[in-house]
């Protein structure tokens, strides 16, 4: 996904609860009981939050990866 850095600012924003700041990381997780096995959900984080969020789906085993947003494509997600 190449993005300029004005459309990256405008659309990719951080998932965590209230927080709104531009993604820099891609958290690709999926729920084994809800969701196919090659299916990827993203959840985007900034620097700030990407610890706290990978935690959060680690910790549930729903984290498979975690990659910079320039790194996503149309088949994630």
């Amino acid at each position: 996904m190449s993005l300029t850095d004005a459309e990256r600012e405008e659309t990719l924003r951080c998932s965590a609860k209230g927080c709104g700041a531009v993604a820099e990381h891609a958290l690709l997780w999926n729920n084994p009981k809800l969701h196919t096995t090659g299916r990827r959900k993203v959840w985007l984080a900034c620097d700030d939050h990407r610890e706290h969020l990978s935690r959060f789906l680690g910790d549930r085993s729903f984290l498979h990866d975690v990659v910079g947003v320039d790194e996503l494509d149309e088949t994630h997600g």
